[in-house]
């Protein structure tokens, strides 16, 4: 039997000059980048037989779905607010050119633990509403159909560490899933038996070292 797949998109670049943590901040849309990551996503699911389209309640997950929605013109879309963007108390605020307002007095209670994270919605949280977003996803199409969702990077992420069974404390410079990347979640019998990882959009990425900062 084959799976069903759930692809979870991250959504493209967002115009965001000062680096706010925009978070679930209404009003930020996409950047000319991010809307030519959009379109790249488009092409890269314009042959793929798509049953079902979900997406964030957000304006940059919105306009990501956009072009790929455009090649699949009878699928209906579904808002999906289990997958909005992880809830975080620096919301609105600009962290400084290397993060140094982060060392502020005013911001040491809400790094007090990493492993929660005492800054925002709990790990543990996120994990059990993207799992039961992608366990619906996976159950509204037919056996070995394909579902695609557009949603945001630590909830992306949060849920490949669930499904793989791995530990939810990391660097968030490290994760593995960067702007209008493709984490597709393979379920049988409703269990994930697989998590697979692609990148379509890898030859738009600015090249050289950026520091990871808010709000990218």
């Amino acid at each position: 039997m084959q799976p069903t797949i759930v692809h979870v998109c991250r959504h493209g670049q967002v115009q965001n000059p000062d680096h706010v943590l925009y978070g679930r901040l209404p009003g930020y849309g996409l950047s000319a980048l991010g809307q030519a990551m959009a379109q790249r996503l488009g092409e890269h699911f314009a042959d793929v037989p798509l049953d079902h389209l979900r997406v964030s309640p957000l304006q940059r997950a919105k306009e990501t779905l956009a072009p790929i929605a455009a090649q699949h013109a009878g699928l209906p879309i579904v808002e999906e607010p289990r997958v909005i963007e992880a809830a975080n108390v620096f919301e609105g605020r600009d962290f400084g050119r290397f993060n140094q307002k982060l060392l502020l007095p005013t911001s040491w209670w809400h790094l007090r633990n990493p492993l929660r994270p005492s800054w925002g919605e709990p790990y543990r949280d996120i994990a059990v509403r993207m799992r039961a977003a992608i366990a619906d996803m996976a159950a509204s199409v037919p056996a070995g159909g394909q579902a695609l969702v557009v949603a945001h990077q630590l909830p992306i992420y949060i849920a490949r560490l669930d499904a793989e069974g791995r530990s939810f404390v990391h660097n968030p410079a490290n994760r593995e899933c960067r702007l209008a990347s493709v984490t597709s979640f393979h379920v049988l019998d409703g269990r994930v038996v697989k998590v697979s990882y692609t990148e379509p959009c890898a030859d738009l990425y600015p090249t050289g070292t950026t520091l990871f900062r808010p709000g990218m």
